[in-house]
């Protein structure tokens, strides 16, 4: 998890005061119903009462007092439920804190026997109602204000420092807010309440309807900031949601929202997750039976051949070892990693055409005459062909380019007299320039049925001659600055 130790007990303190704070705020609410003429004697009676008697004040402090109880024996008590607990503190803390007025009512009763005991002449029953209805009103203001604080709080700093990856839905006994309770609480703050704030102004008397106005205007004015902060809950996972859709659609099912919440949207984002986990991972199962399935192809060529054997494995190594070194270098900054990724698993392709090429050449154990040779290079060009049939359900259509042009170009030479096409300089695709430099380097340092292997001084002293003319120059010439790592991958067989 994400914090340090001692955070886990700071945030729930927090939260506490967030509570206890909301509980004062419930606590200032004016008594709407001291106004109305029938109650008004028994108001004043009840209040003597409260004010002659200091020990009922303590008393009413219960209400704040048992509330705090609860909510530190909620979290230091939670055990080994102690991860749902911290997940569900905003909606905990704030219930904990409503109950406090349930407690507050209670004290009143008991406080009613002993006025009565005590000889006050109090009708307890409009005084009962008044209490009860603000109570009411208090815990509303209670609730909302402690759920809304600590919630936004929970969601947008505490949850996603623990739960970088979301994955919250899936915690055991975690309360999840709905969308219905998320208006609920708006509707009760912004609409709700100021039509009863209004209601029992025009019941009140002259000296406190500015009270009652003002109190309108602050409550709702929470209500505004309660409205954005809802709209802020619901703005920005619907964001990352289309974002994370988008990217689908494009084929990355390697992307994850992170939305580290605990309502509907964390429980959609973890859902959504797992189903592009499962495409990735088929995905991936797919492509990996695909190169298994070329690269056997390839072995089954090479078995043909019994002048290259292990030259689809060297050559292959070659390209990923010659690929990464270009990655680090600026002048091939802007070539993207995917396309270094598709050359190395098109390596093993680029002598598919060999398939097509008769066993009586293939095998021959000498160098061929012109007419065979003619035959030979007919190799590149079939294998373009195949590579294409081979691919052309996949919808990676770049990889699907990039492995046909391997196939097809890895011969043509820079200064264009090479097969089959007779291309030159840049109209050869990149990918088949940095095969003709792995296939020729490959060539020139492995015993063939018709020589013996070069030395590491000699081959690259070749291709250094032949740049600009077999070679691009400047690919080339990174190939060479490249030789150390090259003849550690060589002498590593």
């Amino acid at each position: 998890m994400g914090f340090p130790k001692y955070k886990y007990y700071l945030i729930p303190a927090l939260y506490g005061v967030i509570a206890v704070l909301a509980n004062f705020a419930g606590a200032v609410l004016p008594n709407f119903f001291n106004a109305a003429d029938m109650v008004s004697y028994d108001i004043n009676e009840w209040m003597r009462f409260l004010n002659e008697n200091p020990f009922t004040t303590p008393v009413q402090y219960l209400t704040f007092v048992f509330p705090i109880i609860w909510c530190f024996c909620y979290i230091s008590f939670a055990g080994k439920n102690f991860e749902n607990h911290f997940v569900n503190l905003p909606v905990a803390y704030s219930a904990i804190g409503t109950s406090g007025w349930i407690i507050y009512l209670l004290i009143e009763i008991i406080l009613f026997v002993v006025a009565r005991n005590m000889g006050y002449h109090i009708n307890y029953k409009p005084v009962f109602l008044s209490s009860l209805m603000n109570i009411i009103l208090e815990a509303i203001v209670t609730f909302t204000l402690s759920y809304f604080i600590s919630s936004t709080i929970h969601k947008r700093f505490v949850l996603p420092k623990l739960y970088p990856d979301g994955k919250i839905s899936k915690i055991k006994g975690i309360w999840q807010p709905s969308i219905k309770f998320l208006f609920v609480i708006n509707y009760i703050s912004v609409t709700l309440f100021p039509i009863l704030l209004l209601i029992f102004y025009y019941d009140s008397n002259d000296e406190s309807k500015n009270q009652s106005l003002l109190l309108l205007a602050s409550v709702m004015l929470i209500g505004l900031i309660i409205t954005l902060g809802i709209t802020l809950t619901f703005e920005k996972p619907l964001k990352q949601i289309k974002k994370h859709i988008e990217k689908i659609k494009d084929g990355d099912y390697s992307t994850h929202i992170n939305v580290a919440s605990n309502d509907d949207f964390g429980e959609l984002s973890d859902t959504m997750n797992e189903m592009t986990d499962s495409i990735e991972q088929k995905t991936q199962k797919i492509i990996e039976i695909q190169n298994s399935i070329i690269t056997g192809m390839a072995t089954m060529v090479e078995s043909r051949d019994n002048s290259t054997g292990g030259h689809i494995k060297r050559t292959s190594d070659c390209v990923r070892v010659f690929a990464q070194y270009l990655q680090t270098l600026p002048a091939y900054k802007n070539v993207s990693e995917k396309f270094f990724e598709n050359v190395i698993k098109a390596a093993p392709m680029h002598d598919l055409g060999k398939i097509a090429v008769d066993d009586a050449i293939l095998r021959k154990p000498g160098k061929f005459t012109d007419e065979e040779y003619e035959k030979m290079k007919a190799h590149s060009k079939e294998g373009a062909r195949i590579v294409n049939e081979v691919l052309s359900a996949t919808e990676d259509e770049d990889f699907k380019k990039i492995a046909v042009n391997v196939a097809h170009y890895h011969h043509e030479k820079w200064n264009g007299t090479g097969y089959p096409e007779k291309i030159s300089a840049e109209q050869i695709p990149f990918e088949a320039r940095i095969m003709a430099l792995a296939d020729v380097f490959d060539a020139l340092v492995s015993k063939r049925c018709y020589k013996d292997s070069f030395s590491y001084d000699k081959a690259f002293e070749i291709i250094q001659n032949d740049l600009g003319t077999h070679f691009d120059p400047e690919l080339g010439a990174e190939f060479i600055k490249c030789r150390a790592s090259l003849e550690a991958l060589y002498n590593s067989y």
